[in-house]
Protein backbone atom coordinates (compact mmCIF):
# COMPACT_ATOMS: atom_id res chain seq x y z
CA UNK A 1 0.00 0.00 0.00
CA UNK A 2 1.07 3.35 -0.38
CA UNK A 3 3.07 5.49 2.13
CA UNK A 4 3.59 8.73 2.80
CA UNK A 5 5.71 10.96 4.78
CA UNK A 6 6.78 8.22 6.63
CA UNK A 7 3.84 5.97 5.64
CA UNK A 8 1.96 9.36 5.67
CA UNK A 9 0.61 12.24 4.19
CA UNK A 10 -2.11 12.48 1.98
CA UNK A 11 0.34 12.13 -0.66
CA UNK A 12 -1.80 14.56 -1.18
CA UNK A 13 -2.72 11.65 -4.03
CA UNK A 14 -5.87 11.37 -6.14
CA UNK A 15 -7.86 10.81 -9.26
CA UNK A 16 -10.57 10.54 -11.95
CA UNK A 17 -11.71 10.88 -15.73
CA UNK A 18 -11.84 8.85 -18.23
CA UNK A 19 -8.92 9.54 -20.40
CA UNK A 20 -7.86 5.93 -20.46
CA UNK A 21 -9.71 2.88 -22.44
CA UNK A 22 -9.08 -0.73 -21.00
CA UNK A 23 -9.50 -2.89 -18.38
CA UNK A 24 -8.02 -1.93 -14.88
CA UNK A 25 -6.10 -4.88 -15.07
CA UNK A 26 -4.53 -4.93 -18.80
CA UNK A 27 -1.49 -3.30 -19.64
CA UNK A 28 -2.52 0.02 -21.77
CA UNK A 29 -0.10 0.69 -24.29
CA UNK A 30 -2.19 3.48 -26.10
CA UNK A 31 -1.48 7.08 -24.86
CA UNK A 32 -4.27 9.46 -24.59
CA UNK A 33 -4.59 12.68 -27.03
CA UNK A 34 -2.01 15.20 -25.83
CA UNK A 35 0.38 18.41 -26.65
CA UNK A 36 3.88 18.06 -27.97
CA UNK A 37 5.90 20.23 -25.44
CA UNK A 38 5.56 21.63 -21.28
CA UNK A 39 8.40 23.79 -20.19
CA UNK A 40 11.39 22.36 -18.40
CA UNK A 41 9.67 18.67 -19.20
CA UNK A 42 9.81 17.75 -22.70
CA UNK A 43 8.57 14.63 -24.09
CA UNK A 44 10.66 12.09 -23.78
CA UNK A 45 11.53 12.83 -20.12
CA UNK A 46 12.28 9.40 -18.61
CA UNK A 47 12.92 8.34 -14.58
CA UNK A 48 13.72 5.18 -12.99
CA UNK A 49 13.32 4.38 -9.36
CA UNK A 50 10.72 2.52 -7.06
CA UNK A 51 6.68 2.94 -7.40
CA UNK A 52 4.56 1.92 -4.77
CA UNK A 53 0.20 2.19 -4.99
CA UNK A 54 -2.35 3.43 -2.83
CA UNK A 55 -5.84 2.69 -2.68
CA UNK A 56 -9.07 1.69 -0.28
CA UNK A 57 -7.76 4.29 2.38
CA UNK A 58 -7.20 7.19 -0.21
CA UNK A 59 -10.44 6.30 -2.46
CA UNK A 60 -12.52 9.61 -3.07
CA UNK A 61 -10.38 11.77 -1.03
CA UNK A 62 -9.50 15.12 -3.54
CA UNK A 63 -6.62 15.19 -5.68
CA UNK A 64 -3.87 18.07 -6.55
CA UNK A 65 -5.69 18.56 -9.33
CA UNK A 66 -9.06 19.02 -7.86
CA UNK A 67 -10.19 15.28 -9.32
CA UNK A 68 -11.42 12.67 -6.75
CA UNK A 69 -9.17 10.14 -6.61
CA UNK A 70 -10.79 7.06 -7.99
CA UNK A 71 -8.07 3.76 -7.37
CA UNK A 72 -9.97 2.08 -10.54
CA UNK A 73 -8.74 4.69 -12.61
CA UNK A 74 -5.39 4.51 -14.39
CA UNK A 75 -4.04 7.69 -12.53
CA UNK A 76 -0.65 8.25 -10.53
CA UNK A 77 1.15 10.78 -7.98
CA UNK A 78 4.29 12.11 -8.61
CA UNK A 79 6.04 14.95 -7.09
CA UNK A 80 7.29 17.33 -9.32
CA UNK A 81 5.87 16.31 -13.24
CA UNK A 82 3.25 18.67 -14.37
CA UNK A 83 -0.10 17.52 -13.32
CA UNK A 84 -1.83 16.39 -16.64
CA UNK A 85 1.29 14.01 -17.88
CA UNK A 86 1.09 11.14 -19.47
CA UNK A 87 3.57 8.99 -18.68
CA UNK A 88 4.07 4.88 -20.07
CA UNK A 89 5.38 3.01 -16.60
CA UNK A 90 7.10 0.05 -17.34
CA UNK A 91 7.85 -3.13 -14.92
CA UNK A 92 11.93 -3.56 -14.39
CA UNK A 93 10.88 -6.98 -13.38
CA UNK A 94 7.88 -8.11 -15.48
CA UNK A 95 8.38 -5.96 -18.38
CA UNK A 96 4.35 -5.20 -18.23
CA UNK A 97 3.76 -1.52 -18.57
CA UNK A 98 0.82 0.36 -18.11
CA UNK A 99 -0.19 4.35 -19.39
CA UNK A 100 -1.24 6.56 -16.66
CA UNK A 101 -2.11 10.10 -15.84
CA UNK A 102 -0.42 12.11 -14.02
CA UNK A 103 -2.93 14.02 -11.02
CA UNK A 104 -1.86 13.60 -7.83
CA UNK A 105 1.10 14.54 -5.73
CA UNK A 106 3.15 12.11 -3.92
CA UNK A 107 4.71 9.69 -2.72
CA UNK A 108 6.01 11.48 0.33
CA UNK A 109 8.04 8.73 1.28
CA UNK A 110 11.71 8.87 0.56
CA UNK A 111 13.34 6.56 -2.58
CA UNK A 112 9.83 6.62 -3.96
CA UNK A 113 9.26 8.17 -7.71
CA UNK A 114 5.68 7.18 -8.02
CA UNK A 115 2.82 6.11 -6.58
CA UNK A 116 -0.11 4.28 -8.45
CA UNK A 117 -3.27 4.07 -8.32
CA UNK A 118 -4.68 0.58 -7.86
CA UNK A 119 -5.64 -0.11 -11.33
CA UNK A 120 -2.25 0.79 -12.17
CA UNK A 121 -0.75 -1.46 -9.99
CA UNK A 122 -3.02 -4.33 -10.93
CA UNK A 123 -1.88 -3.66 -14.54
CA UNK A 124 1.87 -4.10 -13.58
CA UNK A 125 0.93 -6.85 -11.12
CA UNK A 126 2.47 -5.19 -8.16
CA UNK A 127 -0.27 -5.01 -5.58
CA UNK A 128 1.34 -8.22 -3.93
CA UNK A 129 4.71 -6.75 -3.45
CA UNK A 130 3.43 -3.07 -2.63
CA UNK A 131 6.33 -1.44 -4.65
CA UNK A 132 8.29 -2.57 -7.86
CA UNK A 133 11.38 -1.46 -9.31
CA UNK A 134 9.95 0.34 -12.42
CA UNK A 135 11.00 3.29 -15.93
CA UNK A 136 8.49 6.08 -16.30
CA UNK A 137 8.83 7.87 -19.57
CA UNK A 138 6.79 10.75 -20.18
CA UNK A 139 4.62 10.39 -23.40
CA UNK A 140 2.42 13.41 -23.47
CA UNK A 141 0.20 15.66 -21.96
CA UNK A 142 -3.65 16.42 -21.55
CA UNK A 143 -4.98 19.45 -23.13
CA UNK A 144 -4.14 21.79 -20.50
CA UNK A 145 -1.51 20.73 -18.48
CA UNK A 146 -0.29 22.27 -15.27
CA UNK A 147 0.96 22.06 -11.86
CA UNK A 148 3.95 24.02 -12.39
CA UNK A 149 4.35 25.90 -8.90
CA UNK A 150 6.87 26.44 -6.65
CA UNK A 151 9.14 23.92 -5.58
CA UNK A 152 9.68 23.25 -1.64
CA UNK A 153 11.78 21.02 0.38
CA UNK A 154 9.69 18.61 2.66
CA UNK A 155 11.75 17.93 5.65
CA UNK A 156 9.39 16.11 7.89
CA UNK A 157 5.79 15.03 8.47
CA UNK A 158 4.38 14.40 12.12
CA UNK A 159 1.01 13.92 14.48
CA UNK A 160 2.02 16.67 16.65
CA UNK A 161 1.62 20.06 15.47
CA UNK A 162 4.27 21.39 17.97
CA UNK A 163 6.51 19.29 16.94
CA UNK A 164 6.15 20.05 13.32
CA UNK A 165 6.21 23.44 14.45
CA UNK A 166 9.41 23.19 16.04
CA UNK A 167 11.14 22.18 13.13
CA UNK A 168 9.67 24.45 11.06
CA UNK A 169 11.32 27.38 13.18
CA UNK A 170 14.56 25.98 13.25
CA UNK A 171 14.82 25.26 9.97
CA UNK A 172 13.86 29.13 8.72
CA UNK A 173 17.58 30.18 9.65
CA UNK A 174 18.50 28.31 6.44
CA UNK A 175 15.56 29.27 3.98
CA UNK A 176 12.89 31.80 3.86
CA UNK A 177 9.68 31.16 3.20
CA UNK A 178 7.73 27.58 3.61
CA UNK A 179 4.21 26.61 4.99
CA UNK A 180 3.02 23.43 7.13
CA UNK A 181 0.11 21.93 6.10
CA UNK A 182 -1.85 19.73 7.22
CA UNK A 183 -3.37 16.61 6.09
CA UNK A 184 -6.16 13.74 6.60
CA UNK A 185 -4.75 9.80 6.18
CA UNK A 186 -6.21 6.89 7.17
CA UNK A 187 -3.79 6.26 9.94
CA UNK A 188 -4.93 10.13 11.29
CA UNK A 189 -3.90 13.78 11.09
CA UNK A 190 -0.36 14.35 9.99
CA UNK A 191 1.31 17.91 9.67
CA UNK A 192 4.01 18.14 6.75
CA UNK A 193 6.57 20.62 7.44
CA UNK A 194 7.81 22.05 3.67
CA UNK A 195 10.30 25.14 3.42
CA UNK A 196 12.21 27.46 0.57
CA UNK A 197 10.95 28.42 -2.68
CA UNK A 198 12.82 27.29 -5.64
CA UNK A 199 12.49 27.74 -9.33
CA UNK A 200 14.67 25.01 -10.45
CA UNK A 201 15.22 21.25 -9.33
CA UNK A 202 18.76 21.25 -9.57
CA UNK A 203 18.38 24.10 -7.03
CA UNK A 204 16.13 22.35 -4.75
CA UNK A 205 17.77 18.90 -4.52
CA UNK A 206 21.36 20.62 -3.92
CA UNK A 207 19.49 22.94 -0.93
CA UNK A 208 17.97 19.68 0.39
CA UNK A 209 21.30 18.30 0.17
CA UNK A 210 22.77 20.66 2.70
CA UNK A 211 19.90 20.26 4.82
CA UNK A 212 20.19 16.54 5.08
CA UNK A 213 23.57 17.33 6.09
CA UNK A 214 22.98 20.27 8.98
CA UNK A 215 20.33 19.10 10.72
CA UNK A 216 20.41 14.76 9.89
CA UNK A 217 17.33 14.90 7.51
CA UNK A 218 15.69 12.66 5.24
CA UNK A 219 14.43 15.23 2.98
CA UNK A 220 12.92 15.77 -0.65
CA UNK A 221 11.48 18.24 -3.21
CA UNK A 222 7.68 18.58 -3.90
CA UNK A 223 5.66 20.98 -5.96
CA UNK A 224 3.93 23.36 -4.40
CA UNK A 225 0.99 23.46 -6.70
CA UNK A 226 -1.22 25.73 -4.56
Amino acid sequence: MRQKPPPTTVHGLVVAGSLFIGLAFQSCTTAPPHIDRFPGYPVGFVERGVASWYGPGFHGNKTANGELYDMHKLTAAHRTLPLGSIAVVRSLTSGRHVTVRINDRGPFTRGRVLDLSLAGAQALAMTGNGTDHIELRVVGYTARPEGMGVLRIQIGAFSDLQNARALFEQSRSQFAGGRITQVEMPEGRRYRVQIGQFMTESEAHAAAARLDRKFNLQSFVVRDDG
